[in-house]
């Protein structure tokens, strides 16, 4: 059962029991629906970094017990998600994915005084709010998408000085955002785009907007959105042999995106955070992972480095009360997989770079 005896599973129920003593910490991510791949993600690494604690002790001799909430990456549902966990008492959240799940949850949490961490919502307005309104229990351990927006502009200007770019976002909270930040800097950067729109997500016919893009003649996409529309709108132009360059956003660290592209996902290119696989810190991690048969790709260690610091946050307050973690999280680093975190005044980890990778053959590659 692995650590199921930590892992609580709540879609409407607990499936293994808890002590009142333990630390109780929420996972509320995508379980179901086309964003289930990042929720995966995300459960398995507070899973991993909570059998590790556990097994040296807990958070000053306290097991950590995770209970799993299903927000579907629904504005509504994610609300409903933030009442239940306010209203079990929990004051300890690793999440949510979708930055259109966060803001909204973020002031069911902020009222209940929980500490609400993400490991992958990008969206600036989420903690530009929080500040705003004066939440400090409304964190981020990721990077912000104004701060992806500067790179890839600059990026995009560079790359494609003087060629045809075309911007396309789901309209989501995080696609539409995304995009709107990589647009403004490219356009500060020289280059303008020759069309930008929206898509409607869920569907599964782009063909009209596959021709729209070879009718413009365009040498290149920018993609504001996640990975399950992006794969039929490259399988489509794929079936009409329309060849274009894809840039898309972090969303796309993982396999789930070469599973639903195939062939046809050849050559794009996405920005994340430097392969935390790949440092030091993590390699212990990384190699219990592998021995248990989970890559930990994408946000995992991200999200193992949330609980990291949840546990952290609640030695140093020596209290589970969300604002007195969320302050204690603010004052000095903390030790993570992923080095050494600070968190700034609005609650936004500091220090994260990003790097520009290529799907290629099935697995992605940094590039130089």
């Amino acid at each position: 059962m692995r650590s199921q005896l930590a892992l609580m599973v709540w879609l409407g129920l607990s499936l293994s029991p808890a002590s009142a003593k333990d630390l109780h910490i929420a996972v509320a991510v995508p379980i179901t629906g086309s964003n289930a791949y990042g929720g995966e993600q995300i459960r398995r690494g507070a899973e991993a970094a909570s059998d590790v604690i556990n097994s040296q002790g807990g958070v000053e001799g306290r097991r950590i017990a995770l209970s799993l909430h299903d927000d579907a990456c629904d504005p509504k549902q994610a609300v409903l998600v933030a009442h239940r966990i306010v209203a079990a008492g929990i004051t300890l959240v690793d999440g949510h994915f979708c930055s259109g799940a966060s803001i909204p949850a973020s002031e069911i949490y902020a009222e209940g005084g929980v500490l609400m961490m993400t490991p992958g919502s990008l969206n600036s307005k989420l903690t530009d709010n929080a500040l705003q309104k004066g939440w400090p229990t409304i964190m981020r351990l990721f990077v912000r998408d104004d701060v992806q927006g500067k790179l890839m502009g600059q990026w995009l200007a560079k790359r494609y000085a003087g060629k045809r770019i075309a911007f396309i976002h789901d309209k989501t909270a995080f696609g539409k955002n995304l995009a709107d930040h990589v647009k403004e800097e490219m356009n500060t950067s020289g280059l303008a785009e020759v069309i930008y729109d929206g898509i409607n997500p869920g569907e599964k016919d782009y063909t009209s907007v596959v021709s729209r893009l070879k009718s413009l003649r365009v040498d290149a996409v920018y993609f504001g959105g996640y990975p399950q529309e992006a794969g039929l709108i490259l399988r489509q132009a794929a079936d009409q042999k329309i060849h274009f360059d894809f840039v898309a956003n972090s969303s796309f660290m993982t396999s789930e995106f070469w599973s639903i592209t195939g062939p046809a996902g050849e050559g794009v290119l996405f920005p994340f955070p430097a392969d935390p696989r790949a440092l030091p810190s993590a390699k212990q991690a990384v190699e219990r992972m592998r021995a248990a048969g989970q890559d930990p790709e994408g946000f995992t260690l991200f999200s193992y480095a949330v609980i990291q610091a949840l546990a952290e946050g609640t030695k140093r307050a020596k209290s589970d009360d969300g604002k007195a973690i969320a302050a204690a999280l603010r004052s000095a680093p903390v030790e993570t997989v992923l080095g050494p975190i600070t968190f700034d005044a609005k609650g936004d980890a500091q220090g994260i770079e990003f790097a520009i990778y290529r799907w290629h053959n099935g697995n992605y590659e940094r590039l130089d």
